[in-house]
């Protein structure tokens, strides 16, 4: 519904759009319901479709740590700030189990792990300033 206030020859008209098919348009003037016939057929705009890029998970085979075949790691999704870390070097993590909570852009992140294992190594510490892609925790299995 679009509501719109029209002045023609000085008398105000409070007109609200509540249909429109084809060439036919139905509306209120006034509180007084219409019905229209418009000279040509009004084309409907799309709506935009949101894209998202590509996800990557975060655990990978990656070269810049060099870890064995059986080992992954966890990566900062944006850059940020650490808070606080759930895990200590020796736990069993899950898939899905929050295993740090980073803030980015004054939100707090949960990061959860997408490799069950144990916790190998952390490269970081509490308040560490992080940039996207930075190696966070190595989990073996």
């Amino acid at each position: 519904m679009k509501k719109y206030k029209f002045i023609i020859n000085g008398v105000e008209y409070s007109v609200q759009i509540n249909n429109v098919e084809d060439r036919t348009m139905e509306m209120d003037v006034n509180g007084k319901p219409y019905t229209v016939l418009l000279d040509k057929e009004v084309k409907k705009t799309k709506t935009p479709t949101l894209m998202r890029s590509l996800v990557i998970p975060s655990t990978d085979q990656g070269a810049a740590v060099k870890v064995s075949a059986k080992t992954g790691t966890i990566k900062s999704p944006l850059p940020g700030t650490i808070i606080d870390i759930f895990v200590k070097p020796g736990d069993k993590v899950t898939i899905g189990q929050r295993i740090l909570l980073l803030e980015a852009m004054k939100m707090e992140n949960n990061i959860e792990s997408d490799k069950a294992g144990t916790v190998a190594e952390i490269k970081i510490s509490k308040g560490d300033a992080v940039m996207e892609g930075d190696v966070l925790i190595i989990i073996g299995e």
